[in-house]
């Protein structure tokens, strides 16, 4: 059986968890304001639904990306801390899957965004 309490606890926990990512790691503040750019020039270009899809998916891909990094540092400073050769590796292969994935948004958005700049900007 499913209890309120115990619910309500893990969410409170997961907001807490989702405040202090935002305001300890840059890159997540900086994809945040990138994002709600993003989601305004999606509005004001009235895209279709399956962009629409298609870009939350990829900003959420990016935000859970960059929040899966600061765990992997977080925990790889914990357990051996910047002395193992290893604690870099995983850093770096961390920081590329935030990269790969930042990448592929920013070729998505070109993708979704190029036909309806190229009228905006035609127009003047």
């Amino acid at each position: 059986m499913i209890k309120i309490t115990r619910l309500c606890k893990s969410f409170i926990y997961a907001w807490q968890g989702l405040c202090k990512a935002f305001k300890e790691e840059q890159n997540l503040q900086i994809q945040t304001a990138v994002s709600l750019l993003v989601l305004a020039m999606a509005w004001y270009f009235q895209i279709s639904r399956w962009e629409w899809i298609v870009i939350v998916l990829i900003i959420i891909l990016v935000i859970l990306m960059e929040l899966a990094n600061s765990v992997a540092e977080r925990i790889t400073d914990v357990l051996k801390p910047r002395l193992n050769g290893y604690v870099k590796e995983i850093k770096d292969i961390m920081a590329a899957g935030v990269l790969v994935a930042s990448l592929t948004s920013i070729i998505v958005g070109l993708l979704i965004f190029w036909p309806h700049l190229s009228k905006f900007f035609g127009q003047f």
